[in-house]
């Protein structure tokens, strides 16, 4: 076992090392396993994009479950609103410069979300982080990373319940205000 770089990782993958239907992320330099989503998960994540799309400023859009690059993983998020179009990503995944906000639906996936993804997207310095917690019935809203610090987090951490609603915030400016209820499957 040993930490694979993003390039290594890149070189693996044109190589042709993994299978077609494998589905792995880079993660703090360890390649792993991504969890099959379940219907409610396909669920949440398909009402979210329809909300969100009809929503995103123009040079804005949405990736869905596509890769982004940080310094040491390419995580896989369920929906990345990304500066720009699909074109300018033709030669390489967006990095955190080009990111307004991730996104992670999370059933059985939720402790590593919370940690793990949370930590990295912190670190790499991307200021809005989601979790749609389908286990919980709420939206999870974390803000404020302090980058890569020693204790790497997000400073701030907001709920939000079915019947309240969460602000979309792009490059700092509040966008829309989207009901929970309708993220929810």
């Amino acid at each position: 076992m040993r930490r694979w770089t993003v390039d290594e990782y890149h070189q693996l993958i044109n190589a042709g090392v993994f299978a077609h239907d494998e589905k792995f992320e880079l993660l703090e330099g360890w390649i792993v396993p991504k969890i099959s989503g379940s219907p409610p998960h396909a669920v949440a994540l398909d009402l979210t994009q329809e909300q969100l799309r009809s929503r995103l400023p123009f040079g804005w859009r949405l990736r869905i479950q596509s890769a982004i690059t940080t310094a040491d993983s390419e995580p896989e998020p369920d929906i990345a609103i990304v500066r720009g179009s699909a074109r300018d990503y033709s030669s390489g995944h967006p990095e955190p410069q080009d990111i307004a906000l991730v996104i992670e639906v999370a059933e059985r996936s939720l402790p590593e979300d919370r940690r793990d993804k949370a930590r990295i997207y912190a670190r790499a310095g991307i200021a809005i982080y989601w979790i749609i917690n389908l286990i919980d019935s709420q939206v999870e809203v974390y803000s404020d990373p302090t980058g890569d610090a020693p204790a790497t987090a997000y400073r701030a951490r907001a709920v939000f319940a079915p019947t309240d609603s969460v602000e979309l915030i792009i490059a700092g400016q509040p966008i829309a205000t989207l009901a929970v209820r309708e993220l929810l499957p």
